[in-house]
């Protein structure tokens, strides 16, 4: 049996994310202690404090992989960007009306997406990817990745995403990558 073999991906809700909130920051905050993240114990709770929120939104979607035993070995999650969205007010060129049109139902947001380390290379992520994909019917995807973080840009670009520009996703935060897979 190989690593992936053993590996369960289950998609969530947000309720459900809810209830595995505890299994979901166990692998963020390991893969975002990580660099290029150097992320500590500050951050993770900020980062919970809006998940805590985003799960409460109704096209909320999740996946959490876990071994045969239970433990959590990675995690996607995100929702649909409303019309209201901010994302798109954040790049340092400014998108075309056309790219950054949105209705709540076009763009699905990926918000986080974490493998821990030790199960990295075994189509863990892929599968995650596609199982959280799997759940809607959005015509692409759009999230921001760190230049540095060159295993996540290699695994996004061998997915089909390109980059649209680069941003600064929140006050303070370093420039990121967006990027974007077509996917209707």
């Amino acid at each position: 049996m190989t690593t992936s073999e053993a590996i369960t991906v289950e998609p969530l809700d947000g309720p459900a994310a809810a209830r595995s909130e505890s299994a979901i920051r166990l692998v963020y905050a390991e893969v975002f202690a990580e660099a290029p993240y150097e992320e500590g114990p500050e951050a993770v709770e900020a980062t919970f404090r809006r998940f805590r929120s985003q799960v409460r939104k109704s096209a909320f979607r999740a996946a959490l992989a876990r071994t045969a035993g239970g433990e959590p070995v990675g995690i996607a999650y995100g929702y649909p960007l409303s019309a209201a969205t901010g994302w798109w007010d954040r790049l340092v060129i400014p998108a075309s009306a056309k790219l950054r049109r949105e209705d709540g139902q076009r763009t699905f947001g990926l918000m986080e997406f974490a493998v821990r380390r030790r199960w990295r290379r075994h189509g863990v992520g892929r599968r995650l990817h596609e199982a959280l994909l799997a759940g809607g019917n959005e015509e692409r995807v759009l999230l921001n990745a760190l230049p540095e973080a060159e295993a996540a840009q290699s695994a996004y670009r061998s997915w089909g995403y390109r980059k649209v520009g680069e941003a600064r996703p929140w006050e303070g935060a370093a420039l990121h990558d967006v990027m974007l897979l077509q996917i209707r």
